[in-house]
Parts: structure tokens; sequence; C-alpha cells
């Protein structure tokens, strides 16, 4: 799904098991760069909008160091695969399936996400 920028109205909303959960407003994502969000449960999530307008939500907590950091991470894609890079040990993640590109047997978790009015 690709968005036009000057649409403000719209929410950046999370599955959560059956229900959708509004988290922020869409303006509030500028594409490359991810936001940090508290889920009702205590659990974060990293928040990002890709350059194309596309969406993603992942767990916000490096497994390899600990610390719920990945929101503050680097974008890139490699090899057509969009990732953010821990900023603590430099680990890949694929945003949309949260598997690690650089330990296969290392995934976090991915989220349903979606903007809505």
């Amino acid at each position: 799904m690709t968005l036009a920028p000057e649409m403000t109205d719209l929410k950046v909303q999370l599955r959560l098991e059956e229900q959708w959960f509004t988290v922020c407003d869409l303006s509030l994502l500028t594409p490359g760069r991810g936001v940090a969000a508290l889920l009702p449960d205590g659990r974060q999530v990293a928040l990002f909008r890709d350059r194309a307008g596309e969406l993603y939500a992942v767990d916000n907590r490096d497994p390899f160091g600990g610390a719920a950091v990945l929101s503050r991470g680097l974008t890139g894609t490699h090899e057509g695969r969009t990732f953010v890079a821990s900023p603590l040990l430099k680990q890949r993640f694929d945003l949309a399936n949260g598997e690690c590109l650089d330990d296969e047997t290392v995934r976090i978790s991915t989220y349903e996400v979606r903007a809505a009015v």
C-alpha cells in the first residue's frame, strides 16, 4: 500500500489478537526512520514507513543485545528485502517477516499494520 504524504487524518493501527489498536498518527512516521510505541500489555513495537509508503511493525527488542532499540536502527534494502539494522551490533532484520538476515536461527516478532481513518 502506498500512501500520499499529505494525508494527515490517517492513523497507524496494529492487529492485536482479533482487534485493531491505534498507535499513532501516520504523519509521525518519517520515511526511513523508526518510532517506538508502547502496547497495552507493556511490550514495545518499532514502527517504520519506507520511502515507498509501506508500513512495518516489529518487536522493538534486539534479541542479541536485549535492549529495546530497533526503532533507532538504520533501514535499508538487501536483495529486495527491506530491513532494519540494530544500532547495537548491526544485525539486520527483515521488516516483513522478522527474519535475521545475518543469523537464520534468530527472528523477531512482526505485526500486521495498516493506515486507517
